[in-house]
């Protein structure tokens, strides 16, 4: 999948990993010069054999090469980064172990504060940005490609072997778009709209699920949830969801604190689980009432956990 072009990434994650890269060549260079300096500093006995502990110094310093190369394209090149965090979270945890039994004074701690500490929220945040950019489809990064919902229902093709417009010419039609299949709010959504079939049938609402799956295995996520009749749109380039002005979330709205336990309750409580990410895993659901081609009642998710509210699309 294509990325966005450097034009669309942020600045700041450039300059981290290149003065990241700077702090790790001159801390290698000082353990490979000066292998001592830090045990003598720390009160510590020196090594018997200082070649290992300059080996060490030699691969914190291939680590700034790496991430001087990481710098030009953090969305490309995120194996680095993803290896540099690693090691930046692994660090500090050998780090208190060996504190604890003795076996390194507690001052040796000051190195993993400017060796590991400071680096998490950034590298951290790259690795977000990184997945977010490479998981999108392409259509995101230039919305000026966004199909007006007039011309995206008459271009749309549904399971019926109708263009969207032409079914829903037919009758109120409700448009429920899910989030990736393995998402346990789609899952709930789905189990929802299961039990919710009948009422809706009675106000003659016919409802259409919008997924980011191929059509094949969209249809056998709607058989799992006893919904084979149910009509359904394959779109995985998000570009429906782009016309209907659905967003990608942010961290909040994706990972906040309500979205957490709105998850636990669905996945482990309610026994809905997860699955295997199939589609951008930061879009954001919603649904439409659509009757005589205009939108009558919209609800847009404002987060990950929510999901339609099937009570107010059955209020007159």
């Amino acid at each position: 999948m294509d990325t966005p072009t450097n034009a669309a990434l942020p600045r700041w994650p450039s300059t981290v990993l290149k003065l990241a890269a700077v702090y790790n060549l001159a801390w290698g260079a000082w353990v490979i010069l000066f292998p001592n300096h830090l045990f003598d500093w720390t009160g510590i006995a020196r090594p018997n054999y200082p070649g290992i502990w300059q080996c060490v110094g030699m691969i914190v310093g291939v680590y700034g090469v790496g991430y001087w190369a990481a710098a030009r394209d953090f969305t490309r090149h995120w194996p680095i980064v993803l290896v540099g965090f690693m090691g930046k979270i692994l660090g500090p945890i050998g780090f208190f172990q060996s504190a604890l039994t003795g076996q390194l004074p507690w001052n040796w701690g000051l190195t993993i504060i400017s060796n590991d500490l400071i680096w998490w929220v950034p590298f951290g945040a790259m690795l977000y940005l990184a997945f977010k950019a490479n998981t999108a489809p392409l259509r995101d990064f230039n919305d000026s490609l966004a199909d007006g919902v007039d011309q995206a229902n008459a271009t749309t093709m549904t399971s019926s072997g109708q263009s969207l417009a032409e079914y829903s010419a037919k009758g109120k039609t409700l448009l429920i778009f899910v989030r990736h299949a393995g998402c346990t709010f789609c899952r709930e959504t789905l189990t929802q709209l299961q039990h919710m079939l009948p009422s809706l049938q009675s106000q003659s609402i016919r409802p259409v699920v919008v997924h980011m799956s191929s059509e094949l295995d969209g249809q056998r996520m709607l058989d799992a949830f006893g919904l084979s009749s149910v009509v359904h749109i394959s779109n995985p380039d998000c570009s429906l969801y782009r016309a209907y002005e659905l967003k990608r979330g942010e961290v909040s709205q994706l990972f906040g604190p309500q979205v957490w336990w709105k998850g636990f309750r669905a996945a482990i409580l309610k026994g809905h689980g997860v699955g295997k990410l199939s589609g951008d895993g930061f879009q954001l659901g919603g649904a439409f009432l659509i009757e005589n081609g205009r939108i009558t009642k919209s609800f847009p998710a404002k987060n990950a956990a929510d999901t339609v509210p099937f009570e107010c699309v059955l209020t007159p």
